[in-house]
């Protein structure tokens, strides 16, 4: 490349690699597209960037997780996975079950360290801390976040930020019985573009509507068999109150370091709705 190409590329990478200055009040220009220089330059830029990634991660970059240059022992994708985890594990016992920290479902034993800002535009955040994200599968699924862009043509006032903009406690959830189905909306109204955003991205209300139905048939099937049980020890038919009794027991006992409890609590409020409690003993075949 000529000197003003180089120039070119050098500005282009300071502007991106000044991510935090996104999420301040009145950030500078994010630059929307690639620098001015040759396709054949840009193309030889992207792939030393991505090899960084891709195989400098993998075998082990010359610097410490500080920073700091290091001959040897520097860090890898394998480090960087085991120190997120560590530091995101909410529960501390040795085996716990890992919650992903973008949709609240399981970790999963082989979770995938994802680019948060697609490194196909943005080639210099392949190795950015700022831009990489340990996450579930499903999150990182071409239908969930992919390569989506998660900002709006180079503006991200109405996006979160995995580290710089947490959307933590920004989203409440809330339920429609009669479909059994979940809502997402911003506890905050001023965060609603953002957490409509988020939703999007990441198909959150249909995910968390699929485990609601999936933890209400779970407990369809525990009452129908504690039910048969006790007809088949010629005891009486469960009442309402037991019934009530039993679901509040399900309530008190949910843990909120396991995977999906904000949609385990929404679903909780829901079965111990008066209307709800009634209508499990017919519905569940409990009486005649």
């Amino acid at each position: 490349m000529s000197l003003a190409e180089k120039a070119a590329l050098r500005t282009w990478g300071q502007a991106v690699a000044a991510l935090a200055f996104q999420f301040q009040p009145n950030p500078p220009a994010w630059p929307r597209s690639k620098p001015k220089i040759p396709d054949a330059a840009w193309q030889a830029f992207r792939e030393l960037m991505e090899a960084f990634y891709r195989k400098g991660l993998r075998s082990g970059l010359p610097y410490a997780a500080n920073g700091t240059p290091v001959s040897s022992g520097g860090m890898t994708y394998a480090g960087f996975l085991r120190a997120f985890r560590a530091a995101h594990q909410l529960n501390p016992v040795a085996h716990a079950r890992e919650v992903c920290v973008l949709c609240g479902g399981p970790l999963g034993q082989t979770p995938e360290v994802d680019h948060w800002i697609a490194v196909s535009a943005f080639p210099l955040l392949s190795v950015c801390a700022d831009n990489l994200l340990p996450i579930c599968g499903e999150c990182n699924s071409t239908s969930n976040e992919g390569d989506q862009p998660v900002h709006t043509q180079g503006v991200f006032d109405d996006w979160f930020h995995p580290y710089l903009r947490p959307g933590h406690g920004a989203l409440h959830l809330d339920y429609v019985l009669q479909t059994q189905s979940i809502t997402c909306a911003a506890t905050d109204a001023a965060d609603t573009a953002r957490v409509t955003n988020l939703d999007k991205l990441l198909n959150l209300a249909s995910r968390w509507t699929r485990e609601f139905k999936a933890e209400y048939a779970k407990q369809q099937s525990v009452l129908i068999g504690r039910e048969r049980r006790r007809i088949a020890r010629g005891q009486a038919e469960h009442t309402q109150a037991e019934i009530r009794a039993h679901l509040l027991t399900v309530q008190d006992e949910l843990v909120a370091t396991e995977p999906f409890h904000e949609v385990h609590r929404v679903l909780c409020a829901a079965m111990l709705e008066q209307s709800r409690v009634a209508a499990w003993q017919t519905e569940l075949g409990l009486v005649t």
